[in-house]
């Protein structure tokens, strides 16, 4: 039991260092969309650091100013 479970690793082993060349065409369309997607991702943190840091930054200090114009 022991030799076959060695034998599986082994054949496992070699299986997935094998380097197999894949003659296939990708195309434009594959590119368009990965530019796409990461182009997607940028802006989702992007709008995410705004929407949790930028706005309520922006609520707090003009609440500021108007106490401040109140006082005066």
């Amino acid at each position: 039991m022991y030799k076959l479970n060695l034998y599986f690793l082994f054949f496992l082993f070699f299986n997935f260092i094998h380097i197999n060349f894949s003659y296939a065409y990708i195309g434009p369309g594959m590119g368009g969309g990965l530019i796409a997607a990461v182009i997607g991702i940028i802006l989702a943190i992007f709008s995410l650091i705004i929407g949790i840091l930028w706005f309520p930054l922006k609520r707090f200090f003009k609440s500021k100013k108007k106490k401040d114009d109140k006082e005066k």
